[in-house]
């Protein structure tokens, strides 16, 4: 780690957007765990790759509240601190809308997506193929998720991380190879 990145780390407060995100544990997630670890691994993905910005960090830490939990309102993130109005949106642009359908909410932020927004889904996406295990899940859950990975997520990924990009193919050939001994559902 450089320095730089040492010195605004051991600066940023994140214990509040931690304390936020504890109401998703026991929130059961499709491909196992809950939705709070699986936060704190989309945060833990974005350290790895060296962002150290504070707003994206905060942001990653709580960005499936509000599509999981039902009493958060806006400003319990908003009033946390001087980065709670920028972390919110930028949860709210990462934010699936009720009345959205799941492709025309990646294609959103493929399309119209901050820069920020782009680089969380990929962190999202790299968290949830981590969990995607092929001798757990149906061959057609599994097929369908790489399929929007590849249609959606992976141009993303080219627009701001190459790195990513190739984690993203390298897991998703993974998973296609422990396909291909599976018998279909």
């Amino acid at each position: 780690m450089e320095n730089s990145e040492k010195t605004e780390l051991e600066h940023m407060v994140l214990a509040p957007y931690i304390q936020k995100s504890t109401a998703l544990r026991g929130r059961y997630r499709y491909v196992g765990g809950n939705q709070f670890r699986h936060a704190i691994s989309t945060f833990a993905i974005l350290l790895d790759y060296h962002y150290i910005d504070s707003v994206l960090l905060k942001a990653s830490i709580i960005h499936d509240l509000f599509e999981d939990i039902d009493n958060v309102a806006p400003e319990d993130i908003i009033n946390i601190d001087s980065d709670g109005r920028a972390a919110y949106n930028l949860v709210m642009e990462v934010t699936r809308g009720k009345e959205e359908s799941k492709a025309d909410f990646l294609e959103r932020i493929l399309l119209t997506g901050s820069t920020s927004a782009k680089i969380l889904k990929c962190a999202d996406r790299i968290s949830n193929l981590t969990d995607l295990h092929t001798d757990i899940f149906d061959k057609a859950f599994i097929n369908k998720y790489i399929a929007e990975t590849r249609k959606w997520i992976l141009p993303m990924a080219s627009q701001v991380n190459e790195n990513m990009l190739f984690e993203m193919n390298d897991i998703l050939q993974k998973r296609e190879s422990g396909m291909k001994d599976k018998p279909s559902d």
